[in-house]
């Protein structure tokens, strides 16, 4: 039986030409050894599977060659290129530093630098895996690194370089190797494809690179598994159910029961998805990338951030035609909420549900009025003289949303006004109203009513309710606790309540809390014409230090020499 080669062995690039998805750097390795400027040391580090073993031994082999051709490339012909491939070079050296990262093992390398080449100009010693050697094999390899003999090259190549010592990068011209991306993979896969005699789809190549994460030797592993499933033609089909990945039609379904506002086959789709067992966090991110590539082509400058073959890019179009700007953001919106909160969840299955039941709820495009579409009018309310109207505490009245459609009808929408607090207005709710008939009404003015509390008190009732003020607002801020305790209110005129504080760091406390304060004040004392008002005491000499720089200021008026141990020993105060 004749060995088998995986693909990623077999098809390993052997010229910087052949690299994929890593050009600035071969065009910088091949710039190097043109003008005669290869550097002593080289560290490539990035993810795995993107090269950088490859581009080491192509490097080596490259700076050994003896006809190397015009367009900087091993020409594998001469005594050192055939000793590469044949795997029996004196040359080239590779130390897996995750099996031999002691101080002997650098040790026995630096004994065999001192060697030089019996054929061949350079001896290359490449490291893999250098972030595994010991402190002491680092401080070891120091002195080599930095004054290596004219003839030695070095090649570290790591996954993790944050883990490698400042002095060794400092010895090294760095390279960082980027993730593959998906497009470069699919190519290299139809090449592999043909060069393997097997008939694979576009979708089924884009979905293989996707699940590789940028890394081509997962995504040749990948091919490799499923042709020995499938044999010589790889569909889309047998692609998503060898690798156990959820297929775009269900999300197409999902937004198309969206659209419809259709919930009970959203949850029917979410359960057949759940019972061919995928696990529900996999469903919401597919779907929120599903959302995100929907609101990618509403614009075509940025339709090519979609990584997908041909015909799922077209699906992606038509849909995203049929879509509503707004409702995706709103969709994309809750998708991410839920993810949030998914993990924490006692109950996941019903926060997916319940996260499908909120998207189906959203209307196809008029649950997205704009500001300039709902302009409420406001006019007082005509109050005779000498008689006293109740306090309103509900409003109902109509907003105008003009709306794009068809006969250029109107809208109606009924707004529901609750009043909280003095000046500001709040729409709490608005839904959709048609008249009897189903029928849009039209209407050309709309009128809110307000009408503001105005009901006297005096100090003894706003002291009366302070405390309970306090124990709500600041019930979990010690600090306002403490000064809205300790700092008595003084009502002026025009119900203006007034707080003497004793520095702005009080002042600031106030000011993050004073919305609370006053609505607290407003409702229990039935007066929305309240305000606060803060004051600083401008004799700052007799008040007690508050922060820690007054505290420190005033121990050093009693003592200077707190002052200059401070300066001469640069200390800092600590807050």
């Amino acid at each position: 039986m004749e060995n088998f080669i995986v693909s990623a062995r077999k098809y390993r690039p052997a010229t910087f030409d052949t690299v994929v998805g890593q050009h600035a750097i071969t065009r910088t390795l091949k710039n190097a050894i043109k003008n005669n400027q290869v550097a002593q040391a080289f560290l490539f580090c990035g993810p795995r599977g993107v090269g950088k073993t490859t581009c080491a031994r192509i490097l080596a082999k490259t700076i050994n060659c003896e006809k190397i051709s015009d367009n900087v490339e091993a020409c594998d012909a001469c005594e050192s290129c055939t000793s590469f491939n044949e795997a029996a070079s004196f040359n080239i050296h590779e130390l897996d530093a995750a099996s031999n990262n002691s101080v002997d093992d650098i040790r026995s390398l630096v004994d065999q630098v001192r060697i030089p080449p019996q054929v061949g100009k350079y001896k290359v010693y490449i490291i893999d895996e250098v972030h595994m050697l010991s402190q002491q094999a680092f401080n070891a390899f120091l002195k080599t690194l930095e004054e290596p003999p004219p003839y030695a090259k070095f090649i570290l190549a790591t996954t993790e370089k944050h883990k490698i010592i400042p002095t060794i990068l400092s010895r090294c011209q760095i390279f960082d190797f980027k993730r593959i991306g998906v497009e470069d993979i699919a190519g290299y896969l139809s090449y592999v494809a043909e060069k393997e005699s097997v008939t694979a789809d576009s979708d089924a190549l884009h979905i293989i690179a996707q699940k590789a994460d940028g890394a081509l030797r997962d995504a040749l592993s990948m091919f490799d598994q499923i042709v020995s499933f499938a044999g010589k033609e790889l569909t889309y089909q047998i692609v998503i159910e060898n690798l156990n990945v959820l297929d775009y039609d269900y999300y197409f379904r999902i937004v198309d029961y969206i659209l419809n506002q259709d919930i009970t086959q959203c949850l029917l789709t979410l359960n057949e998805i759940i019972e061919n067992g995928f696990d529900g966090q996999h469903f919401l991110i597919g779907l929120g990338e599903h959302l995100r590539n929907l609101l990618v082509c509403k614009d075509p400058s940025s339709s090519k951030l979609l990584e997908v073959g041909d015909n799922i890019r077209n699906s992606y179009f038509e849909q995203s035609a049929r879509c509503d700007t707004g409702l995706i953001l709103k969709a994309l919106e809750i998708c991410n909420q839920c993810d949030i909160n998914y993990r924490s969840s006692n109950n996941k299955r019903l926060s997916l549900e319940l996260a499908l039941m909120q998207m189906s709820s959203l209307s196809r495009s008029g649950d997205f009025p704009s500001a300039e579409d709902v302009v409420p009018v406001i006019e007082k309310p005509s109050v005779k003289e000498g008689s006293i109207k109740p306090p309103v505490k509900k409003q109902t009245s109509s907003v105008l949303v003009n709306e794009e459609a068809s006969g250029a009808l109107k809208k109606k929408v009924k707004v529901t006004k609750t009043t909280l607090s003095g000046s500001g207005l709040s729409i709490k709710e608005m839904v959709n109203n048609n008249n009897k008939n189903g029928q849009p009404e039209e209407q050309n003015e709309t009128t809110l009513v307000v009408e503001k509390q105005n009901s006297p008190f005096n100090q003894v009732d706003l002291e009366g309710v302070w405390p309970d003020m306090v124990a709500v607002v600041a019930n979990k801020n010690s600090n306002l606790q403490t000064t809205l305790t300790k700092h008595k209110p003084t009502l002026k005129e025009k119900y203006l309540i007034e707080l003497v504080l004793e520095n702005h760091v009080q002042e600031d406390e106030i000011n993050l809390k004073k919305n609370d304060l006053i609505y607290f004040l407003r409702k229990r004392l039935k007066n929305d014409l309240i305000h606060i008002s803060t004051v600083i005491q401008k004799d700052i000499s007799e008040l007690k230090p508050y922060t820690p720089m007054e505290k420190f200021n005033k121990m050093a008026e009693k003592n200077p020499a707190l002052r200059k141990l401070k300066n001469q020993l640069d200390l800092e105060i600590d807050f």
